[in-house]
């Protein structure tokens, strides 16, 4: 799995004009799953985003974590983040199919509620528009296969 994760002041994701998820401070997390990826290993980056220390403390230090910032979450899923880049037109194959990826997508979320952080998201699969108000910016690369 892989996971970018942007601190963010506000972010939302449009479907047709229609918001339909948001925080006003957080993450951002755009969320691929891969076909080989394991409710283990979604479990292990649930855990990892949710207690990254990325936010300022009174030091101006990046020493907080989402619950000390009383942050939230919008996940967005993100088959993109594996794009087989090798020719100009990226292929796709690295990406988990539907049937794979929306289990540990909702599972990612449930895992993110269980630890206590309120959690909104874009549609599996749909054409959204995502914006963001990047706070820094501060943008973190996650994989599971480097955790």
């Amino acid at each position: 799995m892989r996971a970018v994760v942007t601190r963010v002041k506000n972010a939302r994701v449009d479907i047709d004009g229609t918001t339909v998820g948001r925080t006003d401070g957080g993450f951002l997390v755009l969320l691929g799953i891969a076909p080989a990826d394991t409710e283990a290993q979604c479990d292990k980056l649930a855990d990892k985003v949710c207690g990254l220390r990325i936010f300022e403390d009174e030091n101006g230090k990046m020493n907080r974590n989402l619950a000390q910032a009383e942050g939230s979450l919008l996940v967005v899923s993100q088959f993109t983040l594996f794009a087989d880049c090798k020719s100009r037109r990226p292929g796709f194959s690295g990406a988990a199919r539907p049937e794979t990826a929306i289990p540990l997508y909702e599972r990612f979320m449930d895992q993110c509620r269980q630890r206590g952080f309120h959690v909104e998201h874009g549609e599996f699969g749909a054409d959204m528009q995502v914006y963001s108000q990047n706070d820094g910016p501060v943008t973190i690369l996650l994989d599971t296969d480097t955790l």
